[in-house]
């Protein structure tokens, strides 16, 4: 086997992403075009407010079952919380889609805005309510324990789809821009 040769650290120069700021880095997420303005500014707030707690998030995360989470939050201790964003009354009512969801996490929300009355939402889920620049949860949700193989499985899409869209940040031209 071949050795590779190394160099001090301290030598390097930073190439592309590790030259890049924070804020350089933040206004080139790109945008899928899915959601509506609504959603997008519930999925910031949420995000905003987890990141807050301590959670890592990522958005639009395809999950084992070939679903795909709204937001998907990963705390330090392994805890998964799956985020189920609703922007109306007509949209919860037209997406039953998030009863798979709770087979791919330890608790379930939904988030959406003050103007959507909460009491659709069913009880044994939480309930978040958030605008562009913050959230707050309204009902706590209860707590289902995932078994070791779906926490597993469920964790390295995480960390595979978060690490698939910094590389197409970094390099957008690059293998991985196509499979953000």
């Amino acid at each position: 086997m071949r050795k590779l040769a190394c160099r001090p650290l301290s030598n390097l120069p930073l190439p592309g992403m590790l030259a890049m700021s924070l804020a350089s880095l933040a206004s080139s997420v790109p945008v899928d075009g899915r959601q509506s303005q609504t959603a997008l500014a519930i999925a910031r707030g949420a995000t905003r407010y987890l990141h807050a707690l301590g959670y890592c998030v990522v958005s639009e995360l395809p999950l084992p079952s070939g679903r795909r989470a709204d937001l998907v939050a990963l705390g330090g201790d392994g805890e998964i919380i799956i985020v189920e964003i609703k922007s109306s009354v007509a949209d919860f009512r037209a997406d039953q889609k998030w009863m798979e969801y709770r087979l791919h996490c330890d608790r379930l929300f939904f988030a959406t805005i003050t103007d959507v009355p909460g009491e659709i939402f069913p009880p044994d889920a939480g309930l978040i309510v958030a605008d562009a620049f913050g959230a707050a949860i309204l009902c706590e949700a209860p707590e289902h324990r995932l078994s070791a193989a779906t926490r597993k499985a469920v964790m390295l899409r995480f960390a595979h789809t978060a690490a698939h869209r910094l590389q197409a940040l970094a390099d957008p031209q690059g293998l991985f821009a196509r499979e953000t």
